[in-house]
Protein backbone atom coordinates (compact mmCIF):
# COMPACT_ATOMS: atom_id res chain seq x y z
CA UNK A 1 0.00 0.00 0.00
CA UNK A 2 1.10 3.36 -0.79
CA UNK A 3 -0.06 6.44 0.84
CA UNK A 4 0.00 9.96 -1.15
CA UNK A 5 2.63 12.11 -0.64
CA UNK A 6 2.26 15.01 1.89
CA UNK A 7 2.16 18.68 0.16
CA UNK A 8 4.64 20.65 2.99
CA UNK A 9 4.68 23.52 0.86
CA UNK A 10 1.21 24.11 1.22
CA UNK A 11 1.06 24.89 4.95
CA UNK A 12 0.48 28.07 6.10
CA UNK A 13 2.93 29.51 8.45
CA UNK A 14 0.89 29.72 12.04
CA UNK A 15 0.05 33.24 13.20
CA UNK A 16 3.21 35.05 15.28
CA UNK A 17 5.24 31.80 14.53
CA UNK A 18 8.46 32.43 15.77
CA UNK A 19 11.35 29.75 14.91
CA UNK A 20 13.13 27.91 16.81
CA UNK A 21 17.15 26.45 17.59
CA UNK A 22 18.06 23.19 15.74
CA UNK A 23 19.03 21.29 19.06
CA UNK A 24 17.85 18.21 20.16
CA UNK A 25 14.15 18.47 21.35
CA UNK A 26 10.85 16.64 22.70
CA UNK A 27 7.52 17.32 21.39
CA UNK A 28 3.94 17.12 22.47
CA UNK A 29 1.24 17.10 20.21
CA UNK A 30 -2.29 17.85 21.72
CA UNK A 31 -0.95 19.23 25.21
CA UNK A 32 -4.11 20.06 26.43
CA UNK A 33 -4.04 21.52 29.74
CA UNK A 34 -0.45 20.40 30.49
CA UNK A 35 -0.91 17.91 32.86
CA UNK A 36 2.09 15.75 30.72
CA UNK A 37 4.00 18.71 29.70
CA UNK A 38 4.62 19.76 33.32
CA UNK A 39 5.26 16.29 34.46
CA UNK A 40 7.10 15.48 31.39
CA UNK A 41 10.04 18.93 32.32
CA UNK A 42 9.50 17.81 35.90
CA UNK A 43 11.20 14.45 35.49
CA UNK A 44 13.24 15.67 32.80
CA UNK A 45 14.83 19.18 33.95
CA UNK A 46 17.11 19.64 31.46
CA UNK A 47 15.04 18.41 28.48
CA UNK A 48 13.43 20.98 25.78
CA UNK A 49 9.77 20.14 25.29
CA UNK A 50 7.64 21.83 22.99
CA UNK A 51 3.61 21.22 24.10
CA UNK A 52 1.63 22.47 21.08
CA UNK A 53 -1.76 23.21 22.08
CA UNK A 54 -4.51 24.31 19.40
CA UNK A 55 -7.28 24.62 21.47
CA UNK A 56 -7.47 28.44 23.13
CA UNK A 57 -8.91 27.67 26.21
CA UNK A 58 -6.70 24.68 26.91
CA UNK A 59 -3.10 26.62 25.96
CA UNK A 60 -4.34 29.38 28.50
CA UNK A 61 -4.97 27.08 31.31
CA UNK A 62 -1.46 25.43 30.33
CA UNK A 63 -0.25 28.72 29.71
CA UNK A 64 -1.25 29.66 33.32
CA UNK A 65 -0.01 26.40 35.01
CA UNK A 66 3.11 27.20 33.59
CA UNK A 67 3.64 30.27 35.38
CA UNK A 68 2.46 28.12 38.52
CA UNK A 69 4.88 26.03 38.23
CA UNK A 70 7.98 27.42 36.16
CA UNK A 71 9.58 25.12 34.15
CA UNK A 72 12.84 26.32 32.63
CA UNK A 73 13.07 24.53 29.46
CA UNK A 74 8.95 23.95 28.98
CA UNK A 75 7.98 25.56 25.34
CA UNK A 76 3.84 26.19 25.53
CA UNK A 77 2.87 26.88 22.15
CA UNK A 78 -0.40 27.76 20.32
CA UNK A 79 -0.61 26.82 17.17
CA UNK A 80 -2.19 23.87 15.08
CA UNK A 81 0.60 21.07 15.16
CA UNK A 82 0.83 20.28 11.25
CA UNK A 83 1.60 23.94 9.99
CA UNK A 84 3.84 24.71 13.34
CA UNK A 85 6.09 21.46 13.03
CA UNK A 86 6.04 22.03 8.98
CA UNK A 87 7.85 25.43 9.73
CA UNK A 88 9.72 25.02 13.12
CA UNK A 89 11.53 21.65 13.13
CA UNK A 90 14.50 20.17 11.45
CA UNK A 91 15.33 17.08 9.99
CA UNK A 92 16.32 13.72 12.58
CA UNK A 93 15.55 17.06 15.87
CA UNK A 94 13.43 15.23 18.12
CA UNK A 95 14.16 12.77 20.64
CA UNK A 96 10.49 11.81 21.46
CA UNK A 97 6.87 12.99 20.26
CA UNK A 98 4.18 12.04 22.33
CA UNK A 99 0.68 11.71 20.85
CA UNK A 100 -1.50 11.00 24.17
CA UNK A 101 -5.72 10.10 23.08
CA UNK A 102 -5.58 12.22 20.23
CA UNK A 103 -9.11 12.61 18.76
CA UNK A 104 -10.21 9.01 17.65
CA UNK A 105 -11.97 11.01 14.25
CA UNK A 106 -14.91 8.53 14.51
CA UNK A 107 -16.20 9.55 11.26
CA UNK A 108 -13.27 10.34 9.74
CA UNK A 109 -10.81 7.86 9.78
CA UNK A 110 -8.19 9.03 7.00
CA UNK A 111 -7.53 12.16 9.97
CA UNK A 112 -5.97 9.66 12.29
CA UNK A 113 -2.37 10.09 13.00
CA UNK A 114 -0.84 6.53 10.90
CA UNK A 115 -3.28 7.01 8.65
CA UNK A 116 -2.17 10.77 7.40
CA UNK A 117 0.28 11.28 5.05
CA UNK A 118 1.44 13.88 7.14
CA UNK A 119 2.70 11.36 9.25
CA UNK A 120 5.59 10.46 7.06
CA UNK A 121 6.49 13.87 7.38
CA UNK A 122 6.97 13.20 11.48
CA UNK A 123 9.03 10.28 11.12
CA UNK A 124 10.99 12.79 9.21
CA UNK A 125 11.49 15.18 12.01
CA UNK A 126 12.22 12.09 14.26
CA UNK A 127 16.00 11.40 15.64
CA UNK A 128 17.15 7.53 14.47
CA UNK A 129 16.62 5.40 17.55
CA UNK A 130 13.63 8.16 18.58
CA UNK A 131 10.06 7.15 19.71
CA UNK A 132 6.58 8.32 19.12
CA UNK A 133 4.42 7.61 22.42
CA UNK A 134 0.66 6.90 20.86
CA UNK A 135 -1.93 6.39 23.33
CA UNK A 136 -5.74 5.30 23.52
CA UNK A 137 -8.73 4.16 25.52
CA UNK A 138 -9.84 3.06 22.12
CA UNK A 139 -8.79 -0.46 21.61
CA UNK A 140 -9.52 -0.25 17.66
CA UNK A 141 -7.77 2.75 17.27
CA UNK A 142 -4.36 0.94 19.14
CA UNK A 143 -5.30 -2.16 16.49
CA UNK A 144 -5.72 0.20 13.40
CA UNK A 145 -2.32 1.92 14.12
CA UNK A 146 -0.55 -1.43 14.62
CA UNK A 147 -1.49 -2.92 11.94
CA UNK A 148 -0.40 0.89 9.69
CA UNK A 149 2.88 0.16 11.09
CA UNK A 150 3.60 -3.43 10.28
CA UNK A 151 1.68 -2.81 6.68
CA UNK A 152 2.52 0.63 5.84
CA UNK A 153 5.24 2.74 7.66
CA UNK A 154 6.79 -1.27 8.43
CA UNK A 155 8.01 0.04 11.78
CA UNK A 156 9.28 -1.39 14.60
CA UNK A 157 6.83 -0.44 18.19
CA UNK A 158 5.94 -1.87 21.62
CA UNK A 159 2.69 -2.46 22.58
CA UNK A 160 1.75 -1.57 26.43
CA UNK A 161 -0.88 -1.98 28.63
CA UNK A 162 -0.87 1.87 30.62
CA UNK A 163 -0.85 1.37 34.37
CA UNK A 164 -4.25 1.61 35.97
CA UNK A 165 -2.47 4.51 38.32
CA UNK A 166 -1.11 6.49 36.24
CA UNK A 167 -2.17 10.50 36.18
CA UNK A 168 0.12 11.98 32.99
CA UNK A 169 -3.26 13.56 31.28
CA UNK A 170 -6.71 14.78 32.38
CA UNK A 171 -8.53 12.07 30.19
CA UNK A 172 -6.03 9.30 30.81
CA UNK A 173 -7.46 9.80 34.60
CA UNK A 174 -10.94 9.60 33.34
CA UNK A 175 -10.52 6.62 31.21
CA UNK A 176 -8.66 4.70 33.90
CA UNK A 177 -11.22 6.03 36.88
CA UNK A 178 -13.92 4.12 34.54
CA UNK A 179 -11.52 1.20 34.36
CA UNK A 180 -11.29 1.18 30.66
CA UNK A 181 -8.48 -0.14 29.20
CA UNK A 182 -5.73 2.44 28.00
CA UNK A 183 -2.92 0.86 25.68
CA UNK A 184 -0.24 2.59 24.01
CA UNK A 185 2.45 1.92 20.64
CA UNK A 186 6.05 2.93 21.50
CA UNK A 187 6.56 3.45 18.01
CA UNK A 188 10.64 3.09 16.99
CA UNK A 189 12.38 5.09 14.08
CA UNK A 190 15.48 2.18 13.24
CA UNK A 191 18.55 4.01 12.07
CA UNK A 192 18.62 4.02 8.35
CA UNK A 193 15.30 4.66 8.50
CA UNK A 194 14.76 6.74 5.64
CA UNK A 195 11.56 9.04 4.04
CA UNK A 196 11.01 11.48 1.33
CA UNK A 197 11.84 14.11 3.69
CA UNK A 198 15.01 13.93 5.04
CA UNK A 199 16.46 16.66 3.37
CA UNK A 200 13.44 18.85 3.75
CA UNK A 201 14.29 22.03 5.76
CA UNK A 202 11.64 24.30 8.11
CA UNK A 203 9.93 26.57 5.93
CA UNK A 204 10.45 29.03 9.31
CA UNK A 205 7.52 31.12 8.47
CA UNK A 206 7.77 31.30 4.83
CA UNK A 207 4.90 30.06 2.58
CA UNK A 208 6.35 28.87 -0.55
CA UNK A 209 4.01 26.98 -2.81
CA UNK A 210 5.94 25.42 -5.66
CA UNK A 211 7.02 21.56 -6.74
CA UNK A 212 3.30 20.93 -5.86
CA UNK A 213 3.13 17.77 -8.09
CA UNK A 214 6.27 15.82 -6.59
Amino acid sequence: MLIRQFQAQRMQAPRDFIAIPSTPICVEIGAGKGKHALLFTEQNPQTTLYAIERTKEKFLAMQKQHQLEPREYLNPIHADALPWIVHALYPAQVEQFFILYPNPEPHNPAQRWLNMPFFEFLLSRLQSNGSITLASNIPEYIDEAEQQLIELWKLPYEKQKIAVDSARTHFEIKYLERDELCQQLIIRKPKGYTTRFDDFAPLQGQNIQENLDV
